[in-house]
């Protein structure tokens, strides 16, 4: 499964895509997203769906890399870096359907309380 979530995220981060450094976002990815089964769900039982969301995840992951930062200034000093919202968009929208397609199969992310008084 290692070999086909690394493809998927090459084709997901598109040409030039910097392979050592996907790798192990490839690897964290998958185990993220392992320990996030729902009891009883083994990863044969997500099909296609977990080798997918761990490559957009590995390739949102890399695509934020460059800190998802359109412009900033300190000072008398601006920075302007081209694309930087859009590389922000586009982990994001990677983030949001790798959700989608594990949601049959794991738990929420986020935290939950049940029966907790406060």
């Amino acid at each position: 499964m290692r070999e086909r979530i690394l493809e998927l995220a090459l084709a997901a981060s598109g040409e030039g895509a910097d392979r050592a450094l996907l790798e192990p976002l490839c690897l964290a990815a998958e185990g993220a997203w392992l320990t996030r089964l729902r009891e009883g769900v083994a990863p044969e039982d997500c099909g296609e769906a977990l080798p997918c969301a761990a490559a957009f995840t590995a390739a949102a992951d890399l695509a934020a890399g460059g800190g998802g930062v359109a412009s900033f200034s300190a000072g008398d000093i601006s920075v302007n870096l081209e694309g930087g919202g859009d590389r922000a968009r586009r982990a994001q929208g990677l983030r949001l359907a790798a959700e989608r397609l594990m949601e049959p199969y794991v738990q929420a992310a986020g935290l939950w309380a049940r029966g907790v008084e406060g």
